[in-house]
């Protein structure tokens, strides 16, 4: 059910000021030991899962719009965000692996994706028949359990952010079959020609209720998989010049003249005036990537949908860049990307359905209360799947 929201804009205010505090209070000083560290796509994930909260909140649970205003337009490149990350983890872990069968792959893989999803889905049907005395048609209901959604009513469907589902699980049922080490750019191709084939050419009328949201979305993973290839080829790339480079150096002779560059490096000097242009020309660049981000936020080309996928791809690769340069990390932000997956299944239908909280708390206190609750449940969740992917050995 729909909620009144009285004063939206203060009630916005204070929680955006508490949390705000909370995110100061949870800096970290980053130790940048790795361009795209692990600790990196947690941040990113949090803060995608985090957009999606505030945008369903303050778009469809709230009556009135301007609650959680800006904080709640950034849906769309969230989910763009969810997809680019899935992606590049995906392939930089087949680069790490020496190598991975396509059973391998699905044995490794798909578990960890689908024992949260069907634990969520179980438990929402569940929940829905014994609470609010709904009942589903068995279509309906093996569909789901399949991961087939080809509806995303926010308002009637069981729990309609699970759209993502059906999009993501197909791409990890193809990844495997198109991706190759030796030519991944065949995989980029392959996977962004199918995602176009199916929304703009084929067009299936069974579809037409979630296909313009895959046209909007399908560039993503493909965009994730090129640069999980072209970080990993960067270090192969930069390793292998390295080791040209010396031996051409010492060939040359050069050793006096590296010897006296190491010299003026190490000057007090050159350091100083090294670091202050490196933060000078980092503080540039996050000002420039911020101004991007704010602009195209705002400004999203919603009445086009060639336009918005664009636009999406923009705003979500300069966030990307952001959070790359700074020196910083936001572990509030990294603790919900730890549950970040377990969130998203199921933050819709617990406040839409079985609010508690906004009923009977002012909006900013029952909207902070719900990002606990998120934590907690997506921990119970991952611990569960966690005991049953043990149990079965279908986790290694």
């Amino acid at each position: 059910m729909k909620v009144f929201i009285h004063d939206p804009i203060q009630s916005t205010w204070i929680f955006a000021t508490i949390f705000l505090v909370a995110l100061i209070v949870s800096i970290r000083r980053k130790n940048p030991k790795h361009l795209f560290p692990v600790s990196l796509t947690q941040e990113l994930k949090g803060f995608a899962v985090l957009a999606i909260v505030f945008s369903h909140i303050g778009y469809f649970l709230a009556t009135d719009t301007r609650f959680l205003f800006p904080l709640s337009i950034l849906a769309g490149v969230a989910v763009d965000m969810f997809f680019f990350l899935s992606g590049y983890g995906i392939t930089t872990s087949v680069y790490i692996k020496k190598s991975t069968s396509i059973l391998g792959f699905y044995h490794k893989r798909l578990p960890k994706l689908l024992a949260p999803f069907w634990i969520v889905l179980a438990l929402l049907f569940l929940v829905s028949f014994l609470v609010l005395k709904e009942t589903y048609s068995w279509q309906y209901i093996w569909h789901s359990f399949v991961g087939f959604f080809p509806s995303a009513d926010i308002y009637k469907d069981l729990d309609s952010p699970l759209w993502y589902f059906t999009i993501i699980f197909a791409y990890y049922l193809l990844f495997p079959l198109v991706f190759s080490k030796k030519q991944p750019w065949i995989a980029m191709v392959a996977l962004y020609g199918v995602g176009y084939a199916v929304t703009r050419m084929w067009r299936p009328e069974i579809l037409s209720g979630v296909i313009n949201l895959y046209y909007v979305h399908i560039f993503a993973f493909p965009f994730g998989v090129f640069m999980g290839w072209l970080l990993e080829k960067r270090h192969i790339m930069w390793r292998a010049f390295l080791e040209v480079a010396n031996k051409r150096l010492d060939k040359l002779h050069f050793a006096q003249v590296r010897r006296s560059l190491k010299t003026i490096k190490k000057t007090s000097f050159f350091r100083t005036l090294s670091k202050h242009l490196k933060r000078t020309l980092r503080y540039f660049f996050m000002a420039i990537l911020g101004l991007i981000v704010l602009y195209f936020s705002y400004y999203s080309g919603y009445e086009n949908m060639d336009k918005v996928w664009i636009i999406s791809a923009i705003t979500m690769s300069a966030i990307v860049a952001l959070f790359i340069v700074k020196r910083v990390e936001f572990r509030l932000f990294s603790l919900f990307g730890l549950y970040s997956y377990e969130a998203y299944l199921i933050h819709w239908p617990l406040m839409y359905h079985y609010d508690i909280f906004y009923k009977n708390l002012p909006a900013w206190l029952a909207t902070a209360l719900y990002l606990v609750v998120f934590i907690i449940l997506g921990w119970c969740i991952k611990i569960i799947s966690d005991f049953i992917l043990q149990k079965t050995k279908l986790e290694k």
